[in-house]
């Protein structure tokens, strides 16, 4: 059964993704290994604890993997703030992607608080 992928979501999550790693595609060759690598991985977590959680047997383990992927999500907005402040990504950009992270953490939290 995948029905994590009807969850809008991690919809959201997997363009999320996509976006980010387009975004960082640029970064330069030395931080392939450093802050690239990281952002890639926090982006990644967000929308595969989702679906993990969903796989899980009972709501509080999907809570649990829920919290996880804010969690990624944090570190993530982190990461991108810091890339900006290294000018590997533009204001501009920082801001496009921080809209759709955002929606995402709201969606997150939401969707956690309605476990309960």
């Amino acid at each position: 059964m995948n029905k994590f992928k009807d969850l809008i979501v991690w919809q959201k999550a997997i363009d999320l993704a996509e976006s980010v790693y387009l975004l960082t595609n640029d970064f330069p060759k030395e931080e392939k290994f450093g802050l690239q690598s990281q952002i890639r991985r926090c982006v990644v977590s967000i929308s595969s604890n989702i679906a993990e959680g969903v796989g899980r047997n009972s709501k509080n383990e999907f809570k649990h993997f829920l919290s996880i992927s804010l969690g990624s999500s944090y570190e993530l907005e982190t990461q991108l703030i810091l890339s900006n402040r290294l000018i590997y990504i533009s204001k501009e950009e920082l801001e496009v992607v921080l809209v759709k992270l955002d929606e995402v953490q709201k969606m997150i939290a939401g969707l956690s608080k309605s476990l309960n």
